[in-house]
């Protein structure tokens, strides 16, 4: 028994850990690590749920008008457009390809229709602008300004034939879809000038910043050389606290305030990235640090439909799934404690744990909860248990041929452990198999029930075999002689 109190220690623990995270409403985890006053994991717990029990937004995209594509083209459009979702921290979104041209984008939670458009509508032309001879407040945010290289892409298109307009009649997307095309704004009547595009970063990521971790901004890395970068981290270097404007699609985002010490970085050639800081919200700041690190898309594509929809599942069916799962894992608790007795326990025990650990990993990963989703957890519990059975029987055999209690505990484990390790792989091969045919073909449900019941039987190579094993031999070494002159208690 001695070798079992380490693992026995090590399953409490994890048991009360889990037990904290699957709490409701809990804060979630904030720690300073270096006490600089500055959370370096600040991870929010909660429970996702899918679109349809929560409810979300439906968006449907085409190819702007006169816009040639291929197949390759929409699904590089489609695959862009997914993971700027994905950036956005929205979990089981559905973007699949339709006919004529078209994306139909699903957001499960996101039920404001600015962030949805910020998030997929852009076609992405970021540039870093020099603004140093801006006064400050002369240009609000969103205006539309004329960029450089909006004028350079324009005059491209004298190759295919097209006439580029006249300086004083370009326009910006409206940032209403319903609304008129907005005239774009000139630097004393020349365009501002672009320092570097968005092709010059390569990474953007969220991030909380200053003194109370409260801030949101956005971190990004250069590339490694180019003429851009190099003109970029030049203009850095020789602008210090003189600010320089991000721009996307021709739309003002914000113009900050070029650092001393940033600009003592790019002189002495050791910057390779920085911070964008601003009044972002934590939406706001999601959405820029996407379009940042996930680029272009390939074409434009304007937003012919966009609808906010609810729930297909509703608050009573959800409370009544919750019921019925309620239900089952009391009775299957029930049948293993008259059944197996003894062992029983120790499985019940094991139960409760697989339940616990397994809620406690899907608000901390966290795993998006729709019905498939739900329905592969509870496909996994009855692999637990079919797990605790297979043992239980080869004890019992052991028992009826003399063994003694301990050697007969040790051979049940140790025999059955090959067949539930195989099972448990296979099924876990064809979880793998589900999960990519998901990623392949937009069926997020398909994705959501693959990662639940592969997450439960992996769970349960632990749970029915460790924990079931430490928790049996715990009982026998309290029970004293008992188990040994009552062997029916063990089911023989």
């Amino acid at each position: 028994m001695r070798h079992y109190r380490f693992w026995l220690a090590t399953i409490l623990v994890t048991a009360v850990i889990a037990a904290w995270l699957s709490l409701p409403n809990n804060p979630g985890i904030r720690l300073d690590l270096d006490g600089d006053g500055v959370y370096e994991i600040n991870r929010e717990i909660r429970v996702v749920q899918g679109l349809d029990l929560q409810g979300g937004s439906r968006v449907l995209l085409q190819a702007a008008p006169g816009t040639s594509y291929d197949d390759t083209t929409m699904e590089q459009a489609r695959l862009n457009v997914e993971r700027r979702v994905n950036g956005l921290g929205v979990t089981e979104a559905v973007v699949q390809r339709q006919e004529g041209g078209r994306i139909i984008v699903e957001l499960p939670g996101v039920q404001e229709q600015a962030v949805a458009f910020d998030a997929i509508k852009s076609t992405g032309l970021l540039e870093f602008v020099d603004f140093s001879n801006v006064t400050p407040g002369q240009y609000a945010e969103g205006a539309c300004i004329l960029t450089t290289e909006q004028v350079a892409r324009a005059e491209a298109r004298l190759a295919e034939g097209e006439q580029p307009p006249a300086l004083t009649e370009y326009t910006c997307p409206a940032q209403d879809p319903t609304a008129e095309p907005e005239p774009a704004l000139l630097n004393n009547g020349q365009p501002f000038r672009t320092i570097m595009t968005g092709s010059g970063l390569a990474d953007a990521a969220a991030t909380i910043e200053g003194q109370i971790g409260t801030r949101w901004a956005v971190n990004f890395v250069l590339r490694g050389g180019g003429e851009g970068v190099d003109r970029f981290i030049e203009y850095v270097g020789s602008h210090a606290n003189q600010p320089m404007a991000i721009v996307l699609d021709g739309r003002l985002l914000s113009y900050p305030t070029i650092q001393p010490d940033l600009a003592a970085s790019a002189r002495a050639g050791t910057m390779d990235g920085g911070i964008i800081t601003g009044d972002f919200t934590r939406e706001e700041a999601q959405v820029l640090a996407a379009q940042l690190k996930y680029g272009a898309l390939p074409i434009p594509l304007d937003i012919i439909a966009f609808d906010t929809i609810g729930p297909s599942l509703g608050e009573i069916s959800v409370q009544r799934s919750i019921r019925a799962g309620i239900i089952g894992v009391t009775t299957v608790l029930l049948f293993m404690l008259i059944y197996y007795r003894v062992p029983g326990i120790a499985a019940d025990l094991a139960l409760l744990l697989f339940v616990v650990v397994n809620f406690a990993l899907f608000k901390f990963i966290p795993v998006t909860l729709s019905l498939p989703a739900i329905t592969g957890f509870l496909i996994s519990i009855g692999t637990a248990v079919d797990g605790n059975i297979l043992i239980f029987e080869r004890i019992k055999e052991e028992l009826r041929v003399g063994r003694g209690m301990e050697r007969a505990i040790e051979a049940g484990f140790n025999r059955a452990w090959i067949a539930i390790r195989d099972s448990n792989l296979s099924t876990i091969i064809i979880c793998f198999i589900l999960y990519f045919f998901g990623s392949a073909f937009g069926a997020s449900a398909v994705r959501g029930f693959a990662i639940t019941l592969g997450l439960g039987l992996a769970i349960n190579l632990f749970t029915a075999v460790l924990a079931t094993r430490v928790f049996l031999h715990t009982i026998v070494s309290l029970s004293g002689d008992v188990l040994r002159r009552r062997p029916k208690l063990l089911g023989v």
